[in-house]
């Protein structure tokens, strides 16, 4: 549904699972980059992302111009209208929240996480960050870079990302092409890494974890990563390994992933601690 200007941004969109049987869903709020629209850079995920089982509201500026803190403030506008106002409201659960961006807003999503460290997950993708550092950061952050990324460059993002606290669960996945521009296209590469992240910090599902521990299961297209396994949401417990399988939601095949353990034909899972609904099977990330 489309959100008219106002209520602290310009407007926007969302999106949002139908299904209303299985309670309320954890929610993101993601913003372009600097001079950039939501319809031409970042609406490719919301349908994506919609489709694991998050409510997304994709935000324009009210400049095209604005610097990285007024993004963050944009972003947290965003949340808050979208669980005090918005048509589906009754949908969200307000105690499960996050935030998205690209470039400038990857510096906005940084602000927003610093300054509301209530907030569950950040993934800042390629951010531009000058008007803060990540000292400060206590919220559960992926920054997601390219190697081949001439505006916010390698050497740019291992400096940001060195000033996370030691504490902070954190990870940094840099892509081996793509460029400055890789998340503004249906880039499988950004979603099979972020959903997860997602999936772990808002939905408290640690069967994700295979994904990104000890390092990310797919590396394909990644040149570098690093992480801080095992990754635990706040209030949760280091997850065990199971016996279980990860299959499919929709096909109901076998999900393979490198180098992971085996159980006959399928992956092992790892088990949560679901304090909302039971676990419905697991879909692979990025499809």
């Amino acid at each position: 549904m489309s959100v008219a200007p106002g209520n602290g941004f310009d407007g926007g969109k969302i999106y949002y699972p139908t299904d209303t049987g299985l309670g309320t869903w954890g929610a993101v709020a993601a913003v372009p980059g600097y001079t950039a629209r939501w319809a031409a850079e970042g609406a490719w995920m919301g349908h994506w992302l919609a489709s694991f089982g998050f409510v997304v509201i994709g935000i324009d500026t009210n400049s095209p111009n604005d610097f990285d803190t007024a993004r963050g403030t944009q972003l947290l506008a965003a949340l808050d209208y979208l669980t005090q106002k918005s048509p589906v409201r009754d949908r969200v659960d307000p105690d499960r929240l996050g935030v998205i961006g690209h470039s400038m807003g990857g510096g906005g999503a940084i602000s927003a996480a610093e300054r509301r460290p209530s907030l569950k997950a950040a993934v800042p993708l390629a951010p531009f960050s000058p008007s803060q550092n990540l000292s400060s950061l206590r919220v559960p952050t992926m920054i997601m870079g390219a190697r081949d990324d001439g505006t916010v460059t390698p050497s740019y993002l291992d400096g940001l990302y060195g000033g996370m606290p030691v504490g902070t669960q954190s990870a940094f996945i840099e892509l081996g092409s793509g460029g400055h521009g890789f998340p503004t296209w249906g880039n499988s590469h950004v979603t099979r890494r972020t959903i997860p992240w997602l999936k772990i910090f808002l939905d408290n599902d640690t069967r994700y974890t295979q994904f990104l521990c000890p390092s990310p299961a797919d590396t394909s297209n990644i040149s570098r990563s690093r992480t801080k396994c095992p990754y635990v949401p706040p209030g949760g417990t280091t997850p065990q390994p199971s016996g279980g399988q990860v299959v499919g939601a929709a096909s109901g095949r076998c999900l393979e992933v490198l180098n992971s353990s085996q159980t006959g034909n399928c992956v092992s899972t790892v088990t949560s601690a679901w304090t909302r609904r039971p676990p419905a099977p697991l879909p692979v990330p990025g499809s």
